[in-house]
């Protein structure tokens, strides 16, 4: 049992390696490819930039001490969004739950506003908060809220009816069924919602940074095609490539521990 067991192990470690070497392979072939292109001008350096002038931009950024400055600025508006859009989601998803009739009066409202298009309220959002880092925030929840709350909502609602039964058939209260049963039982469903929500956050404080920003790397990519600097764009657009890349990664590892305990 032993040995098959070292074999399978083996295996995925085996496999995970190869798909690794596989996306940094593709990763290598697609800036190789973007370099040549650009150096052989059959695509315009000047408007798709280059992976050595998006290296040398970052170079000035430093040496500028803009760099980190504006990545610690996303980062943080992204980690605060993040929490408060997670935090009241899952709230509000356990009062739904709890209250069947409000969940159907709140219903149409919630699909309303997720397919509100948020850019429309940036105006507004200026006007109630003012052109600083509490509307950039403000832009991500509206976005990341309503996904988070639909989402973990969801999973609540799937939780496996005959469990529900023996729990309530053997007197256990409100509370004992919401945290032995109900959150439990949606543990991915809400692993699901953090990437959801990840994504839709890093979405919305690059769009409030777009309105109101003076740092971070939205308003690096506003300051860059204003001046037509090309080169800051795609730099910036290659950090939130890496940035959202890096989020999804330490929610894919928080995953793995959770599902440990289930």
């Amino acid at each position: 049992m032993k040995n098959n067991e070292q074999k399978y192990l083996k295996t995925i470690k085996k496999q995970k390696i190869k798909i690794l070497i596989w996306q940094l392979f593709i990763l290598f072939l697609f800036f190789s490819i973007w370099e040549y292109l650009t150096s052989k001008e059959i695509i315009s350096p000047f408007i798709y930039s280059s992976p050595t002038r998006i290296i040398k931009c970052v170079i000035e950024l430093i040496h500028n001490h803009n760099f980190f400055i504006h990545i610690y600025v996303t980062l943080k508006e992204v980690i605060i969004s993040f929490i408060l859009g997670i935090s009241i989601g899952f709230i509000i998803a356990l009062l739904l739950y709890e209250f069947k009739f409000l969940a159907q009066i709140l219903d149409p409202f919630l699909t309303m506003l997720n397919s509100l298009p948020k850019v429309a309220l940036g105006p507004l959002i200026i006007i109630l908060w003012g052109a600083n880092i509490k509307s950039v925030i403000i832009m991500a929840l509206l976005i990341n809220l309503i996904v988070s709350i639909i989402t973990i909502y969801n999973g609540f609602q799937c939780t496996d009816e005959y469990r529900l039964k023996l729990f309530k058939s053997m007197k256990a209260s409100k509370l004992q069924i919401m945290t032995k049963l109900v959150i439990p039982s949606s543990y991915q469903t809400i692993i699901a919602s953090f990437k959801l929500c990840v994504a839709q956050t890093l979405v919305g404080i690059i769009m409030g940074e777009f309105l109101v920003s003076k740092q971070g790397i939205g308003y690096l990519i506003v300051y860059g095609k204003q001046i037509f600097n090309l080169n800051l764009v795609m730099t910036g657009i290659i950090l939130l490539a890496i940035i959202s890349y890096l989020l999804y990664k330490i929610i894919t590892c928080l995953e793995k521990k959770l599902l440990k305990h289930i």
